[in-house]
Formats: C-alpha cells, sequence, structure tokens
C-alpha cells in the first residue's frame, strides 16, 4: 500500500526526530543555508575524498581496464536509486535515504570484501581488534574524513545520528523475513560486530534491504559478462523462476525484488518479502556464494591482492622502528602515510585543527590501528602502485 509508512518518516513529528538530527558537535551555520539537515549531511558526504575514491575500487571483481564492470561508487549509486524508489513509494524520507546510501560504504577498503578480510586478519593479529567497513564507515566520517569550515579550519564531517547510524547498521546479509527499526537511542560506540543492532530508523532499514538488492543483480550480471556462469545459467533461471526466453539482466532482477518488497511492507511486520521472494532471496544468495564469490577468479585475484595489502602494512609498520630504513625502500609511501598523520597525531599539529586528536604516535598498537585507517581508505590502484614501488618496479 502506498505511504503505508509515512507516519513512521524522519520528519518534524516523529516523536524521535531531536535524536534523528543530533550531531556530535553543533554545525557551523549560514545565514543563507536553504538545505535541510540530512541534505547537508548529503553535500558533506559527496566532498569528502574517501566518497570521490569509492570510483576507483573494486565492488566483487577486480578488473581496472573494464569500464563496464560495478565499481563501488556504482554499488553506491545504485542502492541510493533502489532505496529511492523503495522510500518514496512506502511514504519515507528520501532526502535521509539518499545520505545513508551515499555514505554507506564509505570506510569500504580497497579490493573489497577480499581487501576488507586481509586487513581484518592484520588489525586481530597486531591490535586485537576486527576490521569491519561498516565500523571503519563510522570511524572515517566521525574521526578521519576532514572539511575546511568557512575558516578554513579543518573539522570532521559531524554528520546527523540517523546518517551515522544508517552508515554502522547497513550490514546487507539479512537472515529474518522482517526488518523493523529499534526503539533504543545508543551510543553508536556500543557496537562491536556487524549486524548487532536494527537501524534507528526506517529510513536506514530500507537502505540496509536496498543494499542487498543491489548486489544479488549486479553481481549476477558481472559474473555473466566474465563467463564464470556459462555452465550455470540453467541452474540460475530455474532459481529465479524465468524460462529462458525471457530477459535476464540486473534490471528486472531488481524491479521484481523492488515491488515485491514494497507490496509486502507494513509498519507491523517491517519491511519483508512474500516467503516465495525471500526463499528465492535465499537460494540466490547461496548460488552466487557458490558460483560467485568462490570462484577460481576470484580466489587468484584474493592472494594478489594479499600481497599487496600485506606488502604495504609490514613496511609501514616498519616504519615505527625503523622509520629511515623503510623510507629507503619506498620514501613515496613513507612520506605520504606521515602527511595523513599530522592531522591527527599527538605531536606537531596544526591548532586549528578541530578535529580530534585520535593517534598516539609514540604507542605502538595506536600506530598500528593509523596504519589500518590509512590502508583501508587507498583506492585500488594507488595500493598496486605503492606496492610495486616497494619491490622495486
Amino acid at each position: 500500500m502506498k505511504n503505508i509508512l509515512y507516519n513512521y518518516a524522519a520528519k518534524e513529528e516523529n516523536k524521535n526526530w531531536e535524536n534523528i538530527i543530533s550531531r556530535k558537535n553543533k554545525l557551523y551555520m549560514r545565514n543563507n543555508d536553504i538545505r535541510s539537515e540530512f541534505e547537508r549531511d548529503y553535500t558533506r558526504i559527496i566532498h569528502s575524498t574517501a566518497f570521490r575514491r569509492m570510483k576507483h575500487k573494486t565492488q566483487v571483481f577486480f578488473t581496472p581496464q573494464n569500464d563496464h564492470i560495478c565499481t563501488r561508487i556504482e554499488h553506491v549509486t545504485h542502492v541510493e536509486s533502489i532505496s529511492y524508489t523503495i522510500a518514496k513509494y512506502l511514504g519515507l524520507n528520501t532526502e535521509l535515504t539518499k545520505a545513508i546510501a551515499t555514505a554507506h560504504d564509505i570506510g569500504h577498503s580497497p579490493f573489497g570484501h577480499k581487501g576488507e578480510k586481509i586487513l581484518s586478519e592484520i588489525s586481530q593479529r597486531d591490535i586485537g581488534e576486527c576490521f569491519w567497513h561498516e565500523k571503519n564507515g563510522l570511524d572515517m566520517v566521525d574521526k578521519i574524513e576532514l572539511l575546511e569550515d568557512p575558516n578554513g579550519n579543518k573539522q570532521n564531517l559531524n554528520l546527523t545520528y540517523a546518517v551515522r547510524d544508517g552508515i554502522i547498521s547497513h550490514c546487507g546479509e539479512i537472515d529474518e523475513n522482517k526488518l523493523k527499526p529499534r526503539n533504543e537511542f545508543i551510543n553508536l560506540e556500543d557496537y562491536k560486530k556487524p549486524n548487532q543492532f536494527s537501524p534507528y530508523t526506517w529510513e536506514a532499514c530500507v537502505v540496509k534491504i536496498s543494499d542487498k538488492i543491489s548486489y544479488l543483480g549486479r553481481d549476477i550480471a558481472d559474473a555473466i559478462t566474465f563467463g564464470i556462469l556459462d555452465k550455470n545459467l540453467e541452474e540460475l533461471y530455474k532459481i529465479l523462476n524465468y524460462n529462458r526466453k525471457e530477459t535476464l539482466n540486473n534490471t528486472v532482477i531488481i524491479n521484481d525484488l523492488i515491488i515485491d518488497l514494497c507490496e509486502n511492507s507494513n509498519p507491523e511486520d517491517g519491511l519483508c518479502f512474500s516467503e516465495q521472494m525471500f526463499n528465492m532471496i535465499n537460494n540466490l544468495k547461496k548460488f552466487n556464494y557458490e558460483k560467485i564469490y568462490t570462484s577460481e577468479k576470484l580466489l587468484a585475484a584474493s592472494n594478489y591482492f594479499s600481497l599487496i595489502l600485506n606488502g604495504i602494512y609490514n613496511l609501514l609498520k616498519k616504519s615505527f622502528t625503523n622509520r629511515e630504513e623503510a623510507k629507503k625502500i619506498c620514501p613515496e609511501l613513507i612520506n605520504d602515510f606521515e602527511k595523513f598523520l599530522t592531522d591527527y597525531w599527538n605531536r606537531e599539529r596544526k591548532p586549528e585543527n578541530k578535529n580530534e586528536i585520535i593517534f598516539n604516535v609514540t604507542d605502538e598498537k595506536d600506530y598500528y590501528r593509523a596504519i589500518i585507517y590509512y590502508i583501508s581508505g587507498m583506492t585500488d590502484n594507488y595500493a598496486i602502485d605503492m606496492y610495486n614501488k616497494i619491490i622495486g618496479f
């Protein structure tokens, strides 16, 4: 039913409105600003360097030479489009879904989920913490990403609670066919693992489901382009309940999922698919995992990514105890890392910077943590370039 969630939208009449639009710090105001709170968030996100770097980050398939394989920023655009369609139909705040969707993957590492897994292994070994892109995304907007204010001072993005919550709550793996927002206004630092809490707003729930809708279809389309599914198309048609005369592409899959979700969602049950569609989604996820994500092509790429990220990390780690020796191996990498650190560390820091000090560079674990943040922000191409310089190319 159209507009069925209108009374629950993130707007001034919502009982949680003050929580929804709250920020960690007061945001500077202009006398002539005509934007809403969420529009201001959106523009702050798209002006950030982390957002711009997503155009050169892998979604699933690493292929810098092919302009038609989905990148991280294209995936983000798909999620924004899908969430807009769903939110508009259900009567929710499309400005909020736009801001969340645009920022939701801002914490992704180079080389997609394979890169995320490699950085998590490093992080668990050296600092005892898991690395996961949803939490890294929150840290990016809260601590790492900087914008200059009208006075030229660097400050963190300082987004609204609703957008920050949407970033850390967006994990797309949903195992139950009902998604509703939580009631609790929690400290988002309480998140210790992905999918620990439901999102705080219906809009963030929409983005969370839109993330799943987006990658299910597009990963299949890219796999077909690469010829990975040539021997499995009959099984795929069967799962989707299509006949071979029907067109099998990303837009058809997305449309079917969106329509089913909109027709079956309501305030009592939450966002949900029909049982038939939900079973199909689970079968499709299983198919993608077995036929795409564990394919030989992606396994070979994963080994390559591990060499690159571990090589960069190990040299930067060496710089903690022997900076000059590390600098001889790759001066460009060491200099760039130190430039990154100057905005955050506890010495030689410009006093007018308003962002918090988050690294004590004399502390070993803090130094390693800074390295992981730094590497997570790299594009695929920059990481490859630095690795080639390390090994002497």
